[in-house]
């Protein structure tokens, strides 16, 4: 079995993914998660970190009301990246399944 440092190593060192490790060394996921854990590493976040927001996203999102499913579509992103963008910027996220001044002819660049 893989030790714990050498985990760690390709954790931090050399930026691999839980997903990826637990591939590579033949562990589920959880188990490569409990060994770092219990070797005292930092998790990374889920997912990577967004570049900031193209410009008029946020104003599409909170001044037009344009879900965040359009602007995915509209600027050829994924659904998580373009939250996980929004949420970056500051932007406080309306309740799940309220929409609000959904036009898709406004509000788009």
């Amino acid at each position: 079995m893989v030790a714990a440092r050498q985990l760690k190593r390709e954790y931090e060192d050399e930026g691999a993914t839980l997903k990826e490790l637990a591939a590579r060394h033949g562990l589920s996921y959880y188990k490569v998660r409990r060994m770092l854990v219990d070797h005292g590493v930092e998790l990374r976040g889920a997912g990577p970190v967004p570049w900031p927001a193209p410009d008029g996203m946020v104003t599409d999102y909170v001044v037009h009301g344009v879900s965040i499913e359009h602007l995915a579509w509209n600027y050829d992103l994924s659904f998580g990246v373009t939250r996980r963008m929004l949420l970056a910027e500051g932007v406080e996220l309306r309740p799940k399944g309220e929409r609000a001044n959904e036009h898709p002819d406004r509000g788009f660049h």
